[in-house]
C-alpha cells in the first residue's frame, strides 16, 4: 500500500473517531450521571474485550509463526532459543519504542488508585499487548492475564479522563476495564466481577457492581463470540466431589498456603537480584533469557504459559511431559514421573523470575495456576501410588489452581468461581471453597500482604484492603508541612522570643543550631507564666524553657506511622526532620481535614 493511500485511511479512521467521540459527548449531555455511567461501562467492557482477543490472538500468531520458521529454517534447541529471541524483541521495543519503561504487574492498577488518582498512562492501552505477546508467544515463562488487566484498566481511565469524568467514576471504569478483561480472557464474567473488587477495589456499594457486573458480561460476550475456542483454557471433564476425599484436599488446601509463600518469596529474592545487576539492558536480557532457556531444555513444560501442560496433567496423561527430553526413557515409572512433575512446579517460579527479570513482559497469573495444577497432580498421583485411596486426579489438579491463585494473590473469591467457570459447573465449589479458604489463610498468616503489591505496601505507597489506610497512604505529606516558623537560636534572649511571639500566631517555636538542626522545642502554653513577668524574662535563658519534641515525624514516613506517632504522644503538632534538617511543623487537623475531604472525593456510590 502506498504512503497516499496510508495517509488516506488514517484520515478516515480519525474522522470517525471523531465523530464517535462527538456523539458520545453528545449522549453524555443528553443522560443522566448515572444513565452515561451504564453506557460506558459497556463501551470500556467492549473496548478491554477487543485487547483481549487482539491480545491473545497476536500471542497465538507469534507462537504459531515461531514455530512455522522452526519447521522451516530448523533451529537448534528451538524450545530454548526462542524465548531468548522474544525476550530480545521486548527489551529492544521497551528501550526505542517505550521510552525505555513500561510498568508491570498488577500492583500498578492498585499504585495509579491508591496514589494517583485513577489515572493511567495512555501508553498502556497499546504497550502490554506488544511487549507481552513477543515475550510470552515465543515461549517466555509468564502469564498474559497481568497484561490483560493493566490494558482493561488503561481503557477504563482514559475513557473516564477522556469524558471528564470525576475521580470516582474513574476508578469505577477503571475496575470495570479489568474485570472485562479476565472476564474475556477465560470467559469467566463471575470471576472478573470478583477479581476487580477483590484486587482493585476494596471499598464498594451495592450500586458500583452493576457497572462492573456490565463490564463482565460484555467482555464475556464479546470474547464468546470472536475469540477462537483453542485460544480459550477450558475443562470439561470434571467428576463429581466425594467427600470420603475432604481429608485429602485439607493436605492440598495446606500444601497450597505454603507453596504459595515460597512461591512468593522466592520470586522477590531474584527479581531484587535482577535489579541490582550493573548490565545494560542487552546483556542483562541474555543473562536472564539464557537461564531460561537452559530451564526449558531440561523441563519443556516451562515454555510458555503452560496451559496445554494443565491440560495433560488434567487428562492424567503425565508421561507426555517427558517426551523428547532426558526422562523420556523413565516415562513408565510412575515415581520417576512423580519426581519430574514435582521439580518443574518448583522450578516454574525460577523460570517466570528469569522471564520478567531479564526483561521480558507478562505476569504471574497464569504461572500460579500452572504451579497449582502441578500441585495438585502430584497430591492425588501420590497418594493414589501408595495405594492409599483412589482419587480423582484431575478434580485435584484443577482444585489446586484454585488454592495457589488464591494463597499467592489473596483473592480466594476470585479463585473459587474461576476455576467453577473454566470448568462448566458448580460440581467441585465444595473443595474449591476448603482448598482456597485454607490456602488463603495459611499464607495471609505470614504474608500479610499479596504478593503484587508486597513491594509497594513496604514502602507505604499501597495497601489495599483497608480503606483508612488507603486514604492516608494516598494524601502527599510533603504538602502537610507547614514551613513558615519562627526559629529561634540558643544565644537569643527571653525578649526576642517575646518579640516574636507579639508578631505571630505561633504557639510553637523550634530551637534551631547554625546547621538547621533541631535542638528542642519552646510551646507557648507552657511558658506563659514565664512570658508575662518582665523578671523571668530578663533573667531566664532559652536553654530552660525549651524541651524535647516527644515524637518526631521524618520525611519518607507513611501518613498512617505518622498518625500513629500523633496518638501515642498526644500531641496536636509535631516536628519534621528530614537527613537530620528541620523541615517544619504538620498539624494533626490539617491531616484529618485533608483525610475528610480525600475520604469525601474517594467514595464509589
Amino acid at each position: 500500500m502506498s504512503s497516499k493511500k496510508r495517509n488516506y485511511f488514517k484520515t478516515i479512521l480519525y474522522k470517525n473517531f471523531r465523530r464517535l467521540e462527538g456523539f458520545i459527548f453528545l449522549l453524555k449531555a443528553m443522560l443522566t450521571p448515572r444513565q452515561f455511567i451504564y453506557l460506558s461501562c459497556v463501551l470500556v467492557g467492549i473496548s478491554s474485550a477487543l485487547a483481549v482477543i487482539v491480545l491473545k490472538t497476536f500471542a497465538h500468531w507469534v507462537f504459531k509463526s515461531s514455530q512455522n520458521l522452526d519447521e522451516i529454517f530448523h533451529l537448534p534447541f528451538s524450545n530454548s532459543t526462542l524465548p531468548v529471541i522474544g525476550i530480545i524483541i521486548t527489551v529492544i521495543i521497551i528501550k526505542k519504542v517505550l521510552d525505555g519503561s513500561i510498568e508491570k504487574g498488577t500492583a500498578q492498577i492498585m499504585y495509579a488508585v491508591a496514589k494517583k488518582r485513577g489515572i493511567m498512562p495512555r501508553k498502556q492501552m497499546f504497550a502490554q499487548i506488544i511487549t507481552s505477546s513477543f515475550t510470552v508467544g515465543m515461549g517466555g515463562s509468564a502469564g498474559l492475564e497481568s497484561p490483560i488487566t493493566i490494558t482493561g484498566a488503561a481503557f477504563g481511565s482514559n475513557y473516564a479522563q477522556n469524558y471528564r469524568l470525576s475521580y470516582k467514576d474513574r476508578t469505577l471504569l477503571l475496575a470495570c476495564g479489568v474485570a472485562a478483561g479476565i472476564s474475556a480472557a477465560f470467559n469467566a464474567p463471575i470471576a472478573g466481577v470478583l477479581f476487580a473488587i477483590e484486587v482493585v477495589l476494596t471499598e464498594i456499594s451495592i450500586t458500583a457492581f452493576i457497572p462492573i457486573m456490565i463490564s463482565a458480561a460484555t467482555g464475556a460476550l464479546v470474547s464468546t463470540i470472536m475469540l477462537n475456542e483453542d485460544v480459550l483454557f477450558s475443562f470439561k471433564k470434571v467428576q463429581f466431589f466425594d467427600f470420603h476425599n475432604l481429608p485429602y484436599y485439607v493436605v492440598l488446601g495446606i500444601l497450597s498456603g505454603f507453596v504459595s509463600i515460597n512461591y512468593a518469596r522466592t520470586f522477590r529474592k531474584i527479581e531484587h537480584y535482577f535489579s541490582k545487576l550493573k548490565f545494560n539492558y542487552i546483556n542483562k536480557a541474555f543473562f536472564g533469557a539464557g537461564i531460561l532457556g537452559i530451564l526449558i531444555f531440561f523441563f519443556p513444560s516451562l515454555f510458555g504459559e503452560g496451559y496445554e501442560s494443565i491440560k495433560l496433567l488434567a487428562d492424567n496423561n503425565p508421561e507426555k511431559l517427558v517426551q523428547n527430553t532426558f526422562f523420556e526413557t523413565f516415562k513408565d515409572s510412575k515415581w520417576i514421573l512423580l519426581l519430574f512433575v514435582s521439580a518443574t512446579m518448583l522450578i516454574k517460579v525460577y523460570a517466570t523470575s528469569f522471564t520478567l527479570g531479564a526483561g521480558g513482559n507478562g505476569g504471574n497469573f497464569a504461572p500460579s495456576l500452572f504451579v497449582g495444577s502441578y500441585l495438585g497432580f502430584c497430591v492425588a498421583y501420590f497418594v493414589n501410588i501408595l495405594g492409599l485411596s483412589k482419587l480423582p486426579v484431575g478434580n485435584f489438579t484443577l482444585v489446586g489452581m484454585a488454592g495457589i491463585l488464591s494463597g499467592l494473590f489473596h483473592a480466594p473469591l476470585t479463585a473459587i468461581f474461576l476455576i467453577a467457570e473454566i470448568t462448566g459447573g458448580y460440581n467441585l465449589m465444595v473443595p474449591l471453597m476448603i482448598v482456597s479458604s485454607v490456602s488463603f489463610a495459611i499464607s495471609k498468616r505470614f504474608e500479610p500482604y499479596s504478593f503484587d503489591i508486597k513491594n509497594l505496601a513496604d514502602k507505604g505507597e499501597v495497601f489495599t484492603d483497608n480503606r483508612d489506610t488507603n486514604i492516608l497512604n494516598s494524601i502527599d505529606v510533603s504538602k502537610l508541612i507547614q514551613t513558615d516558623y519562627q526559629p529561634i537560636s540558643l544565644s537569643n534572649s527571653l525578649e526576642e522570643l517575646v518579640q516574636k511571639i507579639q508578631e505571630s500566631d505561633e504557639h510553637f517555636f523550634p530551637v534551631l543550631d547554625n546547621d538547621n538542626h533541631l535542638i528542642g522545642l519552646i510551646v507557648l502554653d507552657d511558658i506563659r507564666p514565664i512570658v508575662f513577668s518582665a523578671f523571668k524574662v530578663k533573667y531566664t535563658a532559652v536553654e530552660e524553657i525549651m524541651q524535647p519534641p516527644k515524637e518526631i515525624i521524618f520525611y519518607d514516613e507513611t501518613l498512617e506511622t505518622i498518625m500513629d506517632k500523633f496518638d501515642t504522644s498526644d500531641c496536636k503538632v509535631l516536628p519534621v526532620l528530614k537527613d537530620g534538617i528541620f523541615l517544619g511543623f504538620i498539624h494533626k487537623h490539617l491531616v484529618l481535614e485533608k483525610y475528610r475531604l480525600r475520604l469525601k472525593s474517594m467514595i464509589i456510590e
